[in-house]
């Protein structure tokens, strides 16, 4: 038998005015995201925002539907649009945000697991880690620097 043990590390900071300027800058973009989101269900509206690798920004919101599960989380519908705009290209960082509308927004939230091994995926698919800002309209902030960090054994090809 071996013993083995998965760790990662992750910085924290006490709010948005504690980022380098450009992190600050896209977690500002993936808040107003939030407002982009379709959430008549749960009130729990996520906004994406992603630097591409050519220094464009794209974004996505999560997008509930009545027949549920068919909705998409904020983290794939940004995939979708990033690959869609930018066949090939990798992405340095994604922003992540939310607005409850039931409660504070005031933590980071993390991907479901779904977004994890997609994040995962595309992370594997362009060969370079994307780095995540996780944090609520207020707040402290999560800055992890590789997506598959969030899912150590998620299924992959390889």
């Amino acid at each position: 038998m071996q013993e083995k043990e998965f760790r990662f590390h992750f910085e924290e900071y006490a709010s948005d005015r504690e980022l380098p300027a450009s992190d600050a800058a896209l977690l500002n973009i993936a808040r107003e995201t939030t407002a982009q989101a379709y959430a008549p269900y749960s009130h729990f509206r996520v906004g994406a925002a992603a630097r591409m690798l050519n220094g464009e920004i794209v974004t996505g919101a999560n997008q509930e539907n009545a027949s549920f599960p068919a909705g998409i989380c904020a983290e794939r519908t940004l995939l979708s649009v990033a690959s869609s705009l930018y066949p090939g290209m990798s992405i340095a960082a994604i922003a992540i945000s939310y607005h409850n509308q039931n409660g504070p927004s005031d933590r980071p939230i993390s991907p479901c697991g779904i977004c994890r091994q997609s994040l995962q995926e595309f992370e594997q698919r362009t060969g370079k880690s994307i780095r995540l800002i996780l944090g609520g309209l207020e707040g402290k902030i999560f800055i992890i620097p590789e997506a598959n960090f969030l899912l150590p054994f998620g299924f992959t090809l390889k």
